[in-house]
C-alpha cells in the first residue's frame, strides 16, 4: 500500500508532526551550543587540542549510559517519558552555561564548560531511542523510507539554523544569549514530546539488564548488514569530519570572525536537506548498499578538499556537497535500520548504533584536536579524508551483503 506525505503528517491526530517538533527543538538547542562551546574554549584556551576535549568530554558519560538507555526505553512503558527526560536535562547544562557567562558561577568557566558537556553526553543517550522506537509506532513500516527522508530533512535544518543561529548571536549579541535560547528550546522539545499522544504498545517483560543488553549486541553482530553499515558510518565520522575543527580554520587560516563560523558549520546540513527533500519524493529502493559506499567515498574526497582549500567560499561549497554525501548515507542507513531490526529491538539497536554513530562523533572530534596538534590543521583533515575513502574499500570488501543489498530484500 502506497502512503503519501500528506497522508503520512495526516496520521494519529499528527502525531508525527509532534515528534518531529521534539526532535528538531532539540537538534537546534543542543547545535547553538556546540558551536558557543566550541568558540567558548578556543576564546579561552586558542588550543586546537581544547576543541578536541570538548568531544571526549561528551563520549565518555554517553558511552556508558546509552546502552541501558536503550535497554529502559525498550522495556519501560512510556518512551514519551524518556524524550522528557533528555530534553530537561539539556535545558538544565544550557542554563548553568547561562549562569557561567553571566559570573553567577564563579571558578574556572572551563571546568564548567567541560562538565556541561558531560551531562550533555547522559542526555544525548535517550534522544535516539526515544525518537526511533516512536517513529517505528507512528510511522507506517511501507513508509519508513519517506519517513526517514522527512526526518532527516527536519535534523538537517536543524543542523543549519542551530549552527547559524549560534554564531549570529555570539557575534552580534552575546554567549549569553545563546545559551538562554538553547534551554528555551529545550522547553518546547519537552512540551512538544509531552503532548505526544500516540498509544504505545505495552513494554515486553523486562529480562535482566545485561542479558538484555547481550541479545541486543548479538544481533547487531550477526547481521552482517546492520553491522556493516553501523561500522561504515562510525569509521567515516570518526576519521573524515572536520567540524571540531572549524573554529581553528576561521580564526587561523581564514582569519573571520564568529558569524563566519555558524556559516560554515551550517553549509553541510545545507547540502544534506536539500538531499533529504529530494529523497522523500524519489527514496532509493535500487542498488541502496552502493550508494551508501560511494556517498561515503564521496564524503571523503570532500574533507581532503576543504582541507586544502586556501578560499574561504570554495570551503563552504565543499562543505554543502559533502553534506549531500552525507545526507545519501544517512537517510540510507536509517531506512536500512528501521527495516532491518524487530519491534522489541528497536530501542537496544538504536542505543548500539548511537555508539557507532554518535560516539564517533565526539571521538572523531577528540581524533582530530589530536592529530591537529601532532601533524598540524591541513594535514590532520586530508589524513581523515583518505583514510575514509580506505574503509570504504576495506566495507566493500568485508559485507558483501551490505555492497549488494537491495531495500526489497528487507521489506
Amino acid at each position: 500500500m502506497h502512503i503519501s506525505i500528506q497522508q503520512l503528517f495526516s496520521n494519529h491526530q499528527f502525531a508525527f508532526v509532534k515528534l518531529l517538533a521534539f526532535r528538531i527543538q532539540m537538534v537546534l538547542a543542543y547545535q547553538i551550543m556546540a558551536v558557543v562551546v566550541g568558540w567558548h574554549i578556543y576564546e579561552l584556551t586558542h588550543d586546537p587540542l581544547a576543541l578536541g576535549l570538548i568531544g571526549l568530554a561528551e563520549v565518555i558519560p554517553y558511552f556508558s549510559c546509552t546502552l541501558f538507555a536503550g535497554h529502559a526505553v525498550d522495556h519501560y512503558y512510556s518512551r514519551r517519558a524518556f524524550g522528557i527526560l533528555a530534553a530537561t536535562l539539556l535545558c538544565l547544562n544550557a542554563l548553568t552555561l547561562t549562569c557561567v557567562t553571566m559570573g553567577w558561577i564563579t571558578g574556572n568557566p572551563s571546568v564548567w564548560i567541560y562538565g556541561s558537556i558531560a551531562f550533555t553526553g547522559i542526555a544525548r543517550a535517550f534522544i535516539a531511542p526515544s525518537y526511533t522506537t516512536l517513529f517505528a509506532i507512528i510511522v507506517p513500516r511501507e513508509s519508513y523510507a519517506r519517513g526517514s527522508g522527512i526526518g532527516s530533512s527536519i535534523f538537517q535544518i536543524g543542523l543549519i539554523l542551530g549552527p547559524a543561529l549560534g554564531g549570529l548571536l555570539v557575534g552580534f549579541a552575546s554567549k549569553t544569549m545563546a545559551y538562554a535560547l538553547a534551554s528555551a528550546l529545550c522547553v518546547g522539545a519537552a512540551a512538544a514530546m509531552g503532548m505526544l499522544k500516540v498509544k504505545e504498545p505495552p513494554a515486553p517483560e523486562s529480562p535482566p539488564v545485561f542479558k538484555s543488553i547481550g541479545e541486543g549486541l548479538r544481533f547487531v553482530w550477526s547481521n552482517q548488514i546492520v553491522f556493516g553499515a553501523q561500522m561504515l558510518d562510525m569509521f567515516a565520522v570518526l576519521f573524515g569530519g572536520a567540524v571540531a575543527l572549524l573554529p581553528a580554520f576561521i580564526q587561523d587560516v581564514y582569519h573571520m570572525g564568529p558569524e563566519t563560523l555558524g556559516l560554515m558549520r551550517a553549509a553541510p546540513a545545507v547540502g544534506a536537506i536539500l538531499t533529504g527533500l529530494w529523497l522523500t519524493r524519489h527514496p532509493i529502493n535500487l542498488h541502496a548498499g552502493r550508494w551508501l559506499l560511494a556517498a561515503v567515498a564521496g564524503f571523503g574526497l570532500c574533507m581532503i578538499g576543504f582541507a586544502l582549500s586556501p578560499y574561504f567560499w570554495l570551503a563552504v561549497a565543499l562543505l554543502m556537497v559533502s553534506g549531500v554525501l552525507d545526507g545519501i548515507s544517512v537517510v540510507t542507513r536509517q531506512t536500512i535500520l528501521q527495516l532491518a531490526t524487530p519491534d522489541a529491538m528497536r530501542g537496544r539497536v538504536s542505543a548500539i548504533n548511537g555508539i557507532f554513530i554518535g560516539s564517533s562523533n565526539e571521538l572523531g572530534a577528540f581524533e582530530s584536536g589530536v592529530a591537529a596538534k601532532l601533524f598540524g590543521l591541513v594535514p590532520s583533515v586530508v589524513f581523515g579524508g583518505l583514510m575514509t575513502i580506505g574503509i570504504v574499500g576495506v566495507t566493500a570488501k568485508l559485507a558483501p551483503k551490505l555492497r549488494d543489498l537491495e531495500l526489497k530484500q528487507l521489506q
